[in-house]
């Protein structure tokens, strides 16, 4: 049975926080996470909700038969011409059927539509599905450090993608 995705803009009531749940329950639940990967999460989105430039930033909410399973956003960086790629989330259900690429996808594609010359992205060496998926969208990494972060030692990863070519 083939399972309908659609990609949406974030903006249904309910989205925001279910956003920051969803981080923090699925990340603890697969990776012993504690509170302050949600909290991070949380401080993204509401700082997305307070105060987002329409013409420059957006998020999306990917849902599998009519139900959200995941999100993805694209904001503003600290220079003029660099986006930031955030709150990548796939729920476990709904892997597998391209909706991570779909998302990368349509976040790196506004990036480059608004005039975004480059894409920066963070993440954490154990997330292997991500990483595959960056760099089948491009994306190269930059630099790598250990970190505690999250209730654990982690790898943290900053990975860029240029945007121009």
């Amino acid at each position: 049975m083939d399972r309908s995705v659609v990609i949406r803009k974030l903006y249904q009531p309910g989205d925001l926080g279910w956003v920051v749940m969803t981080h923090g329950e699925t990340y603890a639940k697969e990776y012993g996470w504690t509170a302050e990967f949600e909290q991070l999460v949380a401080r993204i989105i509401g700082e997305y909700a307070a105060g987002r430039d329409s013409a420059r930033e957006a998020a999306w909410i990917a849902e599998v038969d009519g139900d959200r399973a995941g999100c993805i956003g694209c904001f503003a960086g600290e220079q003029p011409d660099l986006a930031v790629l955030r709150v990548l989330l796939v729920q476990p259900h709904a892997r597998g059927l391209g909706v991570g690429a779909r998302l990368v996808e349509e976040c790196v594609g506004f990036a480059r539509l608004v005039g975004y010359r480059r894409m920066t992205l963070w993440t954490v060496g154990m997330l292997s599905s991500a990483r595959r998926l960056y760099q089948a969208a491009g994306f190269r990494l930059i630099d790598e450090r250990p970190e505690h972060r999250f209730g654990h030692d982690v790898v943290g990863q900053n990975w860029e993608l240029d945007l121009d070519g």
